[in-house]
C-alpha cells in the first residue's frame, strides 16, 4: 500500500484518507454544542418568539374571575325577629344554625353562593362595615348617628326595627318638677349627668339646648343608673315604654326616630359594585 509518491502512508494518514470523520459535518467542520442539538426543535419552555412566558402569560388570558364573596353583618337580639320574615320575602335562606340561639357559630352560609352572614352586636355592625371586615350590614339609624363615618353608606331604610331614642328620668322627678313641656323644662338645667350608650348623640343634643351635659357611657342596665344616683337622666331606645314603667321611669323627650338600614362599605361598593347592586335591588324590592 503506497501512495502516488511511492511512499507507504502512515497509520494516521490511512485512518483519515477517503473517510469522513464521524465528529465532522458535511462541511468538514466539527459542530458546536448548539449545532449538535436539533436546529428546528422548539424549547418546551419558550414561546414562538423564543422568549420564556411570564406567569401572567401562562394563565389563560380569557378566563373570567369568580364573583367576589360578600359578607353581610347583622345585629344580634330583637331585630332578628324582624329579619327572619324579611329574609323570607327576598328568598335569602341562611343555614339552620343561624336560627339556633344556642349555637356558638358566628358566620353562616346562605343559599346564595357568593353571600355569607355574620352575627355581631349592633354597634359592631358599623365597626365591621367601616373597616371593610364586612361588605354590607343591617344597622339602626341610632348607631349610624352615633358612629358617623365617611366609610359607611346608608343605602336603604328597611322599615324594620322601628323605635325611638328618648330621654327618660325617674317618675318621681317628673311628678315633682311637673315636666309638662319637657324640652323647655330641660333648659332649666345648666348642668346635668346622663347615662347612655350614645355619648356623642347626647352631647350634641344638649349642646344645641345650651346645656352642659356629662355623658356617662354604659352598655347595659341603663335604667337602674338614676335609682343609684349615678345620673339625672338616661338616653336609651324606647319601643313600648314597658321597660321604663317597670323601673319607675318616665319618658321625657324623644330625640330621634330609629329604624334599621342596609349599609355598605365604601371601598366594597367600588370593588364589588355588580354583586352589591344585585343585593340592593333584592332588598329594595321588599319596600
Amino acid at each position: 500500500m503506497k501512495n502516488d509518491a511511492g511512499q507507504r502512508p502512515s497509520n494516521f494518514q490511512l485512518a483519515l484518507k477517503n473517510k469522513k470523520s464521524a465528529s465532522k459535518n458535511d462541511a468538514g467542520q466539527r459542530p458546536s454544542n448548539f449545532q449538535l442539538a436539533p436546529k428546528n426543535k422548539k424549547s418546551a419552555s419558550k414561546n414562538d418568539a423564543g422568549q420564556r412566558p411570564s406567569n401572567f402569560q401562562l394563565a389563560p388570558k380569557n378566563k373570567k374571575s369568580a364573583s367576589k364573596k360578600l359578607l353581610l353583618a347583622v345585629p344580634k337580639g330583637r331585630i332578628l325577629d324582624e329579619l327572619y320574615p324579611l329574609f323570607a320575602r327576598i328568598s335569602l335562606i341562611p343555614e339552620k344554625d343561624f336560627f339556633n340561639e344556642s349555637s356558638r357559630k358566628l358566620i353562616f352560609k346562605t343559599n346564595r353562593q357568593n353571600l355569607e352572614i355574620v352575627k355581631v352586636r349592633s354597634f359592631d355592625v358599623a365597626t365591621f362595615v367601616k373597616f371593610g371586615a364586612a361588605d354590607l350590614g343591617i344597622c339602626g339609624s341610632d348607631v349610624l348617628e352615633e358612629f358617623s363615618s365617611a366609610e359607611i353608606f346608608p343605602i336603604l331604610d328597611l322599615k324594620i326595627g322601628k323605635c325611638r331614642l328618648s330621654i327618660a328620668t325617674k317618675k318621681s322627678s317628673v311628678d315633682g318638677q311637673k315636666l309638662s313641656q319637657p324640652q323647655s323644662d330641660l333648659r332649666l338645667f345648666s348642668h346635668l349627668r346622663i347615662a347612655t350608650k350614645y355619648p356623642a348623640i347626647a352631647s350634641k343634643y344638649f349642646s344645641n339646648l345650651g346645656i352642659q351635659a356629662e355623658a356617662i357611657k354604659l352598655n347595659g342596665a341603663i335604667e337602674i343608673a338614676p335609682k343609684l344616683n349615678l345620673c339625672d337622666f338616661i338616653l336609651d331606645l324606647v319601643s313600648s315604654g314597658k321597660t321604663l314603667a317597670e323601673n319607675d321611669m318616665a319618658e321625657v323627650q324623644k330625640v330621634m326616630d330609629v329604624s334599621s338600614h342596609l349599609i355598605v362599605n365604601r371601598a366594597s361598593l367600588k370593588t364589588a359594585n355588580h354583586e352589591i347592586n344585585q343585593l340592593i335591588k333584592i332588598f329594595d324590592a321588599t319596600k
